[in-house]
């Protein structure tokens, strides 16, 4: 087996207790690109990042097997990573995580594969319950061995295999993995007597394609990527730290310019936001979305790199649309919808309770009293609004099973004045309801009626730009026993 080689340097931000009001993006949005063309991959990690990824107070199943268990003081989030990396060919893949100090045990959890030209938020998926949200591999390191990871373990030769509860293997099964799949590593140190010191660990990827070649095993270019792949957040999340250590331009730096384009239109808004020798870092705050760029001056060349970073706020209802209610058509029976928001962002929507859609537009709506959901897909954050439709049923079912029991127009109380005229098919006038009624049961003078249509006349007024209008529609429903 043959080391892979990577970034020398992560450091996570010290932060305690920074929790983001709603579903985020969580810490693998500063995921480090690793590749084969350099240092061996063996970081120092300090702290929690900048947000609690796994919530410790549930049940930790999108974390796999990292469960605290019974263990109250272990860590889900202590000296914890996040690396990214791309398969540049497919075959056999996994790695090695070696404690480099007896003060730490670490564990993993491995998500993916993902697809990058789908454009989805995968740091949104990570964490949430659900098949999509849960690690594909998932184990960690006891006592008897310094080692973790997928593949074999090098120190006794023990072949992975699928985690179960009790198991002290350590090692999960190797991956095959295709040309083009990226995957997320989540790295924690699960020891309970942390000291509060900085970790080490080296982790060194294995197997058939990186025996045949390590210099494709990964695609190297996702390392020229040095800021990170784009980052969709929230508005109201933790800063987001961008990194220069991360780039191949090592020790031997001059000078650094961080610039901003707001609009990500192709023109630098400003030039100049930070620069210096010693400007390594650079923080983005909520709500300063844009593409950031980097370029790194050395003695040998240059570097750049830029990162597209949107953050969206939870969505705000601006209205129902009614395209057509009897209000608007006293004709119609189909009654549609569009709802618009006072927000930008990438929502789905439901109604009723139904299957979520991405359009905003709904046919068929059933008259009454109706509720919308819209969720923002990036998880920044979710809204039920009710709103009211004015119509009738084209039916009811008078058998006192407590549905359909009784009709009535629906919203009769948001019309002026109104009135409710049924009669049979002959013409004969059977009820007279208005908007303080419980609608009509389906009897005459105490006798039930039998199943046919009915029709109604609805009389009630509008204004239209200050003038009362007196506005009639006759229109036909059905009585079913």
């Amino acid at each position: 087996m043959r080391t892979l080689y990577g970034a020398t340097c992560l450091l996570f931000l010290f932060s305690i207790g920074i929790t983001a009001q709603t579903a985020n993006s969580g810490d693998c949005r500063s995921a480090i690109p690793v590749c084969a063309d350099g240092t061996p991959i063996m970081p120092f990690v300090d702290s929690n990042g900048d947000i609690n990824d796994f919530d410790p107070d549930e049940s930790l199943l999108p974390s796999g097997c990292l469960e605290k268990g019974s263990v109250a003081s272990a860590n889900i989030e202590n000296n914890a990573s996040w690396f990214v990396f791309r398969a540049g060919s497919d075959g056999q893949l996994g790695f090695d995580i070696e404690a480099l100090t007896a003060t730490a045990e670490w564990d993993f959890a491995l998500y993916g594969p993902f697809d990058q030209t789908d454009g989805r938020n995968y740091c949104t998926i990570i964490g949430e319950r659900g098949p999509e949200g849960e690690p594909i591999r998932c184990n960690f390191e006891v006592n008897n061995t310094n080692f973790t990871g997928v593949g074999v373990n090098p120190e006794n030769g023990t072949v992975g295999a699928p985690s179960v509860v009790g198991s002290q293997n350590t090692y999960d099964s190797w991956l095959n993995v295709q040309e083009g799949e990226l995957y997320y590593l989540f790295i924690n140190n699960f020891n309970t007597n942390f000291d509060g010191d900085p970790e080490p660990f080296s982790l060194t990827f294995t197997g058939s394609s990186v025996d045949e070649d390590q210099n494709t095993a990964l695609d190297c270019t996702l390392r020229d990527e040095f800021l990170g792949l784009d980052i969709i957040a929230c508005e109201g999340d933790p800063d987001i730290l961008l990194s220069a250590q991360n780039s191949p331009a090592g020790p031997n730096i001059t000078n650094i310019i961080w610039s901003v384009d707001t609009n990500d239109d192709g023109i630098i808004d400003n030039p100049n936001l930070l620069s210096g020798p010693a400007a390594l870092d650079f923080t983005v705050t909520s709500p300063n979305s844009g593409r950031y760029f980097v370029t790194i001056e050395t003695p040998f060349g240059s570097f750049t790199d830029n990162i597209l970073i949107t953050f969206f706020p939870p969505p705000e209802l601006d209205q129902v649309i009614i395209v057509e209610d009897l209000r608007d058509n006293p004709d119609v029976e189909i009654y549609d919808i569009e709802i618009t928001t006072l927000t930008d962002g990438d929502y789905e929507y439901a109604l009723n309770g139904g299957e979520f859609q991405d359009s905003p537009i709904f046919l068929d709506v059933p008259p009454g009293i109706n509720t919308v959901t819209i969720n923002d897909t990036n998880g920044c954050g979710t809204i039920e609004e009710e709103f009211l439709i004015v119509g009738f049923p084209k039916f009811f079912t008078p058998n006192n099973d407590g549905f359909n029991d009784t009709w009535q127009i629906e919203g009769l109380s948001e019309l002026e004045n109104p009135s409710v005229f049924i009669f049979d098919r002959y013409g004969k006038l059977i009820q007279l309801i208005d908007q303080n009624s419980g609608g009509w049961d389906g009897t005459y003078r105490g006798r039930r009626l039998p199943s046919t249509d009915y029709w109604f006349k609805l009389e009630y007024e509008r204004n239209d730009q200050g003038v009362v209008i007196a506005s009639v529609t006759r229109r036909h429903f059905s009585l079913l026993r």
